[in-house]
């Protein structure tokens, strides 16, 4: 297929995602609603979410090969905007068009961002996700969203209901759990698959780090501007770190498993970070993902200072184990000891840049390849369900969390408006009590 065909062919898919979004039949469903879909052979892409992260997705979605352009960003924050959009248009001077009339600030920005876009890339605190991707796929947008897509169970139902809606009018969607792209992962697990150590038993992941940043309250900030800058610590932002870092760790418990755990029980607590910077979030947490199969998967995650690390995952088969690690490895032994496959480190390309790379191909030629938005709303559920297992000090069950009404959202967002945390007089939150707390 020469250039010109891979135009058309990229042109005819845009414009049936748009008519899908404006109420055209695909396979005999009808949608409502507005689109907008270029119909030249540039891409049109919109950030929501200026912060690192966003920043980080904007520069690899235009470090493709194809003709991409940024033509909106949006953010709560103006500082924020202004920031990233100084420094993309510095870097891509040719790819970045987006005066200041599509700068778009405020709590309803990406509403006027994903209208102009045909690829929007969702980059907020976690806590949005569920609305702006449901927004997104409303108006017939293809998705790069990170990881986690929602914080609660009330958001993981939407994001489903959403995902689904993204099949039907062949919404290319890939989530930001980046060791799905990545080689190492995708050939060792690729053996697993096909029988390499028989079936899983058990496992063990981690994620046991440092932690990470602080954003201190500075005296002219609102109660909602302050959780929302220092959104790490606050669980309708969050959803503490067991969702927002250990889903990584989580998701390839679920992906070796080839499955969803029925159950979850576990602890956690506050030992490091107990002050008054640090929200209502734990520091540490320990929890057991039981599946129907009864092979029982252990996860671990912590913020302390001062220790050793850990961010890997292993785990034992009938016929052997694996071990795997962001750090480019992935090896395979059987129960002799014998390693029977050890992934070769050199050919490893950065996963960030690779499901960048493979999204903007596929919608290139045209292509509907990724539906990611499922199983990753899934494995934000694991990692969510091992918060209320830790919280509540409860056994969770898969459907009991899934069907909860436990919505964390503000009832309304504005900057003089509350969160439904508030902190007491000495500025301290309420912090989750094992047999007290109720998650459910």
């Amino acid at each position: 297929m020469n250039n010109e065909e891979l135009r058309d062919q990229r042109r005819d898919f845009l414009k049936t995602s748009a008519l899908v979004a404006g109420g055209v039949m695909l396979n005999g469903v009808a949608f409502a609603g507005g689109g907008h879909s270029s119909v030249d052979d540039t891409i049109k892409i919109a950030l929501i979410g200026c912060g690192g992260r966003g920043a980080g997705a904007a520069t690899q979605a235009l470090s493709t090969k194809q003709n991409i352009k940024l033509v909106a960003l949006a953010d709560a924050f103006q500082d924020r905007l202004d920031e990233t959009y100084n420094s993309l248009a510095e870097k891509f001077k040719d790819k970045v068009d987006v005066p200041k009339e599509r700068r778009f600030v405020g709590f309803d920005a990406y509403e006027k961002a994903i209208a102009l876009a045909d690829v929007v890339l969702l980059a907020t605190p976690p806590g949005f996700r569920p609305m702006h991707f449901e927004e997104a796929v409303n108006k017939g947008k293809h998705v790069f969203m990170e990881k986690p897509v929602a914080v609660d169970s009330p958001g993981i139902r939407r994001v489903l209901a959403a995902a689904e809606l993204a099949k039907k009018k062949k919404l290319n969607v890939v989530v930001g759990l980046q060791r799905r792209y990545q080689t190492n992962y995708r050939e060792t697990i690729k053996r697993i698959e096909d029988g390499a150590i028989g079936d899983i038993t058990g496992g063990q992941v981690y994620w046991n780090s440092g932690g990470v940043w602080v954003n201190r309250r500075k005296p002219e900030q609102t109660e909602m501007e302050y959780q929302m800058r220092n959104w790490y610590y606050f669980n309708w932002l969050c959803g503490d770190h067991i969702v927002e870092q250990h889903v990584h760790n989580i998701d390839i418990a679920n992906w070796v498993k080839n499955a969803y755990p029925v159950s979850i029980q576990g602890t956690g607590s506050r030992a490091w970070r107990t002050g008054k910077d640090y929200g209502e979030i734990y520091d540490n947490h320990a929890v057991e993902l039981t599946y129907a199969d009864g092979a029982v998967i252990y996860s671990q995650c912590r913020h302390f200072e001062g220790i050793s690390n850990r961010v890997d995952e292993t785990f034992q088969g009938t016929k052997g184990r694996v071990y795997l690690s962001a750090g480019n490895t992935g090896k395979l032994w059987d129960h002799k000891g014998t390693q029977i496959y050890n992934y070769s480190s050199k050919t490893n390309p950065n996963p960030y840049q690779t499901e960048h790379d493979e999204l903007f191909a596929a919608i290139a030629k045209g292509e509907y390849k990724f539906w990611d938005a499922e199983r990753g709303a899934k494995s934000c559920l694991t990692s969510i369900i091992g918060r209320y297992a830790t919280y509540s000090g409860q056994t969770i069950k898969w459907e009991d969390a899934l069907n909860a009404n436990n919505s964390l959202f503000p009832e309304r967002l504005a900057w003089d408006a509350n969160p439904k945390l508030m902190p007491d007089a000495n500025g301290l939150y309420p912090i989750p009590t094992p047999g007290q707390t109720k998650v459910l």
